[in-house]
């Protein structure tokens, strides 16, 4: 698997944080954190269309850094 850094600008609470942690949790994600504060998310992960498209469907756009 490989390490992706992405950018939520629209991350900007706790509220946001658990909700991106929920959605990256049921997509059975192995290894990822979130980082409220620098407003990224990393993943480990093979297929990070899906992962984006999945952030997105939750309201929070992402984009590789």
């Amino acid at each position: 698997m490989t390490s992706h850094l992405l950018k939520v600008p629209d991350m900007s609470c706790a509220h946001c944080e658990a909700r991106i942690t929920a959605i990256l949790e049921e997509m059975k994600i192995p290894s990822f954190s979130v980082n409220l504060s620098e407003k990224t998310v990393t993943v480990e992960t093979d297929d990070l269309k899906r992962v984006i498209d999945a952030l997105d469907d939750g309201g929070y756009e992402a984009e590789e850094i």
